[in-house]
């Protein structure tokens, strides 16, 4: 029988995420300008030398390098749970178009057709008089143009109905 619980993150998985929570905490900053003043402090004994900026110097630079990278690896990881979970709401929503599942995908080109696309969606809504109104891509045109006929056919029955009262 299989387990049900989800799988273990692998080492580095594992390092990054722990090293990206510690870094990105209160005393991680703490350590780090306590780091930069000692420095500083420590400037007049060593006659603010070559060396002395070089330490700082190699030490910033190689702590930069190598956080870009683990930073990346997070920021990696929570942009593909986010995908995976507007994926979900995509999908599980009946009036939601299909087409955006899986859009992290698509070419910029196509991007860019979704998006005039929306741009249209709002130019329709904008005509709205209900905020909460909302529409697909692919009802958006069709609700707006049965509204239309529908507001057509009340206005001329309600001329037709004060006419004939008269």
């Amino acid at each position: 029988m299989k387990n049900n619980d989800s799988p273990k993150p692998g080492v580095f998985e594992s390092f990054a995420a722990k090293v990206t929570r510690a870094t990105g905490s209160t005393p991680a900053f703490i350590v780090a300008l306590a780091a930069v003043v000692i420095w500083g402090a420590t400037g007049p004994i060593f006659h603010y030398s070559e060396t002395w900026q070089l330490v700082i110097n190699t030490g910033t630079t190689i702590i930069t390098f190598l956080m870009v990278f683990l930073i990346q690896k997070s920021q990696n990881k929570d942009s593909l749970a986010i995908q995976l979970k507007l994926n979900e709401l995509v999908a599980a929503h009946e009036f939601a178009s299909n087409r955006l599942v899986n859009v992290e995908n698509m070419s910029e080109e196509e991007l860019k057709v979704i998006q005039k696309y929306y741009s249209h969606l709002s130019k329709v809504s904008m005509k709205e008089e209900n905020l909460q109104q909302t529409h697909s891509i692919d009802e958006a045109e069709q609700n707006s143009e049965m509204k239309k006929r529908v507001e057509k056919d009340i206005t001329s029955r309600l001329k037709g109905g004060s006419s004939s009262k008269e």
